[in-house]
C-alpha cells in the first residue's frame, strides 16, 4: 500500500494539486497512508474521519435525510461525502468510503460492502461500488487500496 501511496503523492505534487478523504469504514486509514510518507503536506489537505451519521452531517454538511432515505452505506451518501468533503477543504480532488467492514451488518447489505464517492474539480461526482471479501482488517486495507487508486483516477480528471 506504501508504493500506491507514494505514487499517489508524486502524481498530485506533480501537477500541484491537493487531495482529500472522507472515510468512515476506513477510520483514516487513506489519510494515515499518505501522511505515512514524508513530504505529504504538500499533497494532502485535510482528511475527515466522519464514522458516525452524525459526524457526517456536521462535518460534511449531509443531510440526515439522504442518509436516512438510502442508509450510510450508499451510492448517495458516498457521493454526498466526497462532494461535502471537496467542498468544506478546497482540495482539488477528495475521495469518500463508506462500507461495512464485520464482522456483522445491517439486513440487506452484505460484510465487505463498499461505496466510494469520488469529487473532482470541474467534473461530476462519481460513484462505485465494490464487495470485498475476508475479515474486518482485510475489508479495510482492500477500501484504502481502492481509494487511492480512485484518487489517481480523479487526479486524471482534471484539465
Amino acid at each position: 500500500m506504501s508504493e500506491l501511496a507514494e505514487k499517489v503523492l508524486k502524481a498530485f505534487k506533480a501537477k500541484g494539486k491537493m487531495l482529500t478523504a472522507a472515510e468512515s469504514c476506513t477510520g483514516g486509514m487513506v489519510t494515515a497512508a499518505l501522511t505515512d510518507i514524508a513530504g505529504s503536506s504538500a499533497v494532502v489537505e485535510r482528511g475527515f474521519v466522519t464514522y458516525t451519521n452524525r459526524s457526517k452531517a456536521q462535518m460534511l454538511g449531509i443531510a440526515p435525510e439522504v442518509i436516512e432515505a438510502h442508509g450510510a452505506v450508499s451510492s448517495e451518501v458516498a457521493e454526498a461525502m466526497a462532494r461535502g468533503a471537496w467542498a468544506q477543504s478546497g482540495a482539488h480532488v477528495a475521495v469518500a468510503i463508506t462500507g461495512i467492514a464485520g464482522p456483522d451488518g445491517p439486513v440487506g447489505k452484505p460484510v465487505g460492502l463498499v461505496w466510494f464517492g469520488l469529487a473532482a474539480e470541474g467534473t461530476p461526482t462519481t460513484t462505485e461500488q465494490q464487495i470485498f471479501k475476508g475479515d474486518r482488517a482485510a475489508v479495510r486495507r482492500q477500501a484504502t487500496e481502492k481509494a487511492l487508486a480512485l484518487l489517481l483516477e480523479g487526479l486524471d480528471r482534471l484539465k
